[in-house]
């Protein structure tokens, strides 16, 4: 089935010069880029991010660490892929979310580490399922920035011009 995913290289992941081996990866599996882009993440955009984590301990490290805190403030670059079967191919390339579980051919295994402080610094998010990527790719991406019509969009006026807005 036709998917798209989002995929998030975090903070460590472009510090490390990680970008074009990460992107290669998926590229090489088959998968389309059809959205891409590099920005300072917000406070709030972490947040919401992650606002399924939001009762857990780790919420306020995890944040941080998508803000760049921990890596000199460092930006993130934000992906979207489309292709057959997305998610869980994009799953099997980032590998296990603890670095120490993912396989030494994952993003995780080959470039993530766990912190002295227990940060699993592992390089990307991706997506869980269909319904989250949905979810994450309109909180990171507005319609135009995407090049495929990914979900329904309508236009909307904002000075100074009218743009696209997810309907």
């Amino acid at each position: 089935m036709q998917e798209s995913v989002l995929v998030v290289i975090k903070p460590d992941g472009i510090v490390k010069g990680k970008v074009g081996e990460i992107l290669s990866r998926f590229q090489k599996a088959g998968l389309r880029l059809v959205g891409a882009k590099m920005l300072m993440v917000p406070r709030a955009k972490a947040r919401q991010h992650y606002s399924h984590l939001k009762d857990k301990p780790f919420y306020d490290q995890i944040v941080e660490y998508m803000t760049g805190k921990f890596h000199g403030n460092s930006g993130a670059m934000a992906l979207v892929f489309t292709g057959e079967d997305a998610v869980r191919i994009s799953r099997d390339i980032a590998g296990a979310t603890n670095p120490m579980d993912a396989g030494s051919s994952t993003i995780r295994g080959a470039f993530g580490r766990i912190t002295n402080d227990g940060l699993f610094e592992n390089v990307v998010h991706v997506s869980s399922d269909t319904a989250e990527a949905r979810r994450e790719i309109m909180l990171w991406f507005e319609p135009d920035e995407i090049a495929t019509d990914l979900y329904p969009a309508k236009k909307s006026w904002t000075l100074p011009a009218m743009r696209s807005v997810w309907a």
